[in-house]
């Protein structure tokens, strides 16, 4: 099986995916998974803005298989053209190789080589913090027992992860001198509202919960000011943070903006919020992630260990699915220069999918 699913890596490789800038349509690389899936009923539907999304079933499945097919951009130093897969050894190393086009490739084998029923479910949003095709999606209603979502775990269930929260804030100021007398930057108010923030993130390292430790906080970009003799009047900071299940977001959001100056506030807004995994409160999310536990057991998939990186899995549970994440590859590999793939994590993975595919026979 090994040969058929470097196949389709190959192709889906070579089609350009990257989010942003997702200039992605119902051609490309989603006719090519059409033309693979005879006897699937398939639905190609273009959500805007280069999401667009591929539903494919076969008879009357009770597990639903998802994977995006959006790749971050290039980044410089590969050593080859990204879009073309480099199989070396016991690598294959393309772009959206390991996130998660190789995933992608094994759910698709799996699927060839058999007749039992399947549901698939592909988008191309996820990179981008915009889960249209996954919300258009949920809006079916449609029946499963349990939604696979494909992410690089090593060939393990993630039945736990943590939320993520996106936000902006700004701040203004007054344009002047750089000679005036304690100028009215927004620069500053913003770097002295970074160093506050980041004081926030290191007093919640103790927290714990489910294996996972403390509060992740990034600050992603300043942008602001004019040039060094030019006093700043405004600056716009995008940061992140990714919450443990047992931590309120909405509490942190307004600690955060508590943190600036009133006078120097311009905005504050979250951006995007995903929920952790299992979603819900602390008791509903530990009865989830018991009866996907469960689940997994009788599957007989290997439980891994929470993970502190977000996925789509999340927007599933909390539509009240049961929900895991399972995938070839490791996440130190994804977003990377040179991204790979172990051949023997893709073989794994598709004997898993196709053993989860006869057993909901």
């Amino acid at each position: 099986m090994l040969d058929e699913v470097l196949a389709h890596l190959k192709a889906m490789v070579a089609f350009d995916t990257r989010n942003p800038p997702r200039n992605i349509g119902t051609d490309g690389i989603y006719a090519y998974l059409a033309s693979q899936l005879p006897g699937f009923q398939v639905e190609v539907i273009d959500h805007g803005a280069g999401a667009v999304s591929l539903y494919a079933v076969r008879g009357k499945p009770k597990v639903l298989f998802n994977a995006h097919l959006d790749t971050v951009p290039t980044a410089d130093g590969w050593t080859h053209s990204p879009f073309e897969l480099h199989v070396d050894g016991e690598r294959a190393t393309g772009l959206g190789a390991c996130d998660i086009k190789g995933g992608a490739a094994a759910m698709l084998t799996a699927a060839h080589h058999t007749d039992a029923p399947c549901a698939l479910l592909f988008s191309s949003d996820e990179e981008a913090n915009d889960p249209r095709c996954i919300a258009a999606f949920l809006k079916r209603q449609a029946p499963f027992d349990l939604v696979m979502v494909a992410e690089p775990t090593r060939c393990e269930a993630v039945l736990a992860h943590r939320g993520i929260s996106s936000a902006r804030i700004a701040f203004k100021g007054t344009s002047a001198h750089a000679s005036t007398a304690m100028p009215d930057s927004a620069l500053h108010a913003a770097v002295r509202w970074a160093n506050a923030a980041l004081a926030v993130a290191e007093r919640e390292q103790h927290q714990r919960f489910g294996g996972l430790t403390g509060l992740r906080f990034n600050l992603g970009k300043i942008e602001g000011g004019i040039k060094a003799n030019v006093v700043a009047p405004s600056t716009e900071i995008r940061f992140g943070f990714r919450a443990l299940p047992s931590m309120s977001v909405p509490d942190l959001h307004r600690e955060f903006a508590g943190l600036a100056a009133p006078q120097s506030l311009a905005a504050y807004e979250e951006t995007f919020r995903g929920p952790s995994l299992p979603a819900g409160s602390i008791a509903d999310a530990e009865e989830r992630r018991l009866a996907t536990r469960d689940l997994a057991d009788a599957l007989g998939l290997p439980i891994g260990a929470a993970v502190d990186f977000w996925t789509e899995a999340s927007l599933f549970s909390e539509a009240g699915y049961l929900a895991l994440v399972y995938g070839p590859g490791d996440i130190a590999q994804a977003h990377s220069v040179n991204e790979w793939v172990s051949l023997q994590q893709l073989q794994a993975a598709t004997e898993t999918y196709l053993k989860v595919l006869e057993h909901d026979q």
